[in-house]
């Protein structure tokens, strides 16, 4: 996988972490291919291929992508992910975990670097910078 795959299938795996794929999050999706500038039938077309794939499977397949991009496109690739995941005020814990995963047990990668690179992204959708830490957690008790 390339770039532009890993990143489509991750962001698919992200949107559909908490079972509910909200309207912000498609927004964003659609601001984040514009903004690296890839082609959008190609994103929608990987997008539908997804939805029949084993989730498991297109976890490997876009780790395996990822590991294989330079430190910073997949610094950007979290950044990316944190940025959809907060479009809607808080970071689900099931997107969290997903995003941690990736990030800190499978890439090391520093979260400082991240939230630098989630400014700069933040910026360029909306002009100006900010980051959103909360994490929404479901504080339904169970019976």
């Amino acid at each position: 996988m390339d770039y532009r795959e890993t990143i489509t299938g991750l962001y698919y795996l992200l949107i559909c972490a908490d079972g509910t794929v909200n309207e912000k999050e498609l927004t964003l999706g659609k601001k984040m291919i514009a903004a690296e500038g890839f082609d959008a039938q190609k994103f929608e077309t990987a997008m539908d291929g997804f939805k029949t794939k084993d989730k498991a499977t297109l976890y490997n397949e876009c780790l395996f992508g990822l590991k294989k991009l330079d430190k910073q496109k997949q610094i950007r690739t979290i950044s990316w992910l944190c940025v959809i995941a907060n479009s809607d005020g808080f970071m689900d814990k099931d997107e969290w975990g997903l995003i941690y995963k990736i990030y800190n047990t499978e890439l090391s990668l520093q979260l400082d670097e991240i939230m630098k690179t989630q400014k700069e992204l933040n910026k360029i959708l909306h002009g100006k910078e900010f980051q959103s830490y909360g994490i929404k957690m479901d504080d339904r008790k169970e019976d």
